[in-house]
């Protein structure tokens, strides 16, 4: 059966996801998406994306993706960290980077994948690019990317379900008509994924921590601020 499997924040964290593909068995007939943010941060931004690209994945573009494509387009300034990350990709990664959507529809599932977040004032088809790169919180009525209590995914009432990353916490996010997947690999957490049977709606919040499989990092890379 064709299970799709999506993946939370990797960060250069090459050996915790071949760790976390080979628990899951990932098989060719698996469908693996990514939230996005394979890159930075961590130890093997290459090493993440030639798995990507083993996999034949959906990579949905995550804010450092962008950054460092915006960085590509319009010569716009790098920290250093991310400066060696773009000096080390080859015409290959660029051109997966190029071709990463900002979001990616599950219709079987009921389910859209992107990286931050939505408005949840706004209509599904209406949400702008910036606003799922790197909405975590909603502040004064308006997404923000700010930390805080206001998290998005408690606001948003669907009905499609929305699996998202950025946002890194000790635990996912189960919200009613949201997962959130980052549990901060790269600052030393876990790396976890959910994963859906084929055809299967997004179960409820007691069936989706059922569907949640994940590994523990191996050091912590970065530190979370």
């Amino acid at each position: 059966m064709r299970r799709t499997v999506v993946i939370g924040d990797v960060h250069g964290c090459a050996t915790e996801l071949e760790e976390l593909l080979a628990k899951l068995a990932v098989t060719s007939a698996d469908r693996v998406v990514f939230v996005g943010d394979l890159i930075a941060r961590g130890p093997d931004s290459r090493g993440v994306l030639a798995i990507a690209r083993r996999l034949s994945a959906t990579v949905v573009r995550g804010n450092h993706e962008h950054k460092l494509l915006r960085h590509r387009a319009t010569g716009e300034r790098l920290s250093s960290m991310h400066q060696a990350v773009a000096r080390s990709l080859s015409a290959r990664d660029w051109a997966d980077l190029e071709a990463t959507p900002f979001y990616a529809d599950l219709a079987e599932h009921g389910a859209r994948v992107v990286h931050g977040g939505l408005d949840p004032s706004v209509p599904l088809e209406r949400q702008a690019p910036e606003i799922m790169l790197t909405t975590r919180t909603i502040v004064d009525g308006h997404p923000s990317d700010k930390h805080g209590d206001a998290l998005w995914g408690a606001i948003w009432r669907g009905p499609t379900h929305v699996v998202f990353g950025h946002d890194a916490k000790l635990e996912p996010q189960l919200h009613p008509f949201a997962t959130g997947l980052d549990t901060g690999c790269v600052y030393g957490g876990r790396l976890t994924a959910l994963v859906l049977r084929e055809g299967e709606p997004v179960p409820d919040v007691a069936g989706r921590a059922r569907s949640l499989v994940s590994v523990q990092a191996h050091r912590e890379h970065a530190r979370y601020a």
